[in-house]
């Protein structure tokens, strides 16, 4: 998270990807950066175990949340 808010900051366009179980964090990362509010996709958890498919679906999952936030249309988080 707090490498996508410093692109942004930068202006570079960027989207962070988080699991579910993990918003609180993303968004007091993205609070402690000064950039409260800041749009990231969320994919469910867990992750880390996933074979090759459910990490094909998980992408698919993140993917429209993801063109959301980098061509700045509504949606995301």
């Amino acid at each position: 998270m707090a490498d996508a808010v410093l692109l942004e900051k930068r202006g570079t366009p960027a989207a962070a990807i988080c699991t579910d179980a993990l918003r609180a964090s993303a968004d007091a990362m993205a609070k402690v950066q000064g950039f409260p509010g800041f749009r990231y996709a969320v994919v469910h958890h867990p992750v880390a175990n996933l074979d090759d498919a459910e990490i094909r679906e998980r992408a698919q999952e993140a993917l429209p949340q993801v063109l959301e936030i980098l061509l700045g249309t509504s949606g995301g988080h």
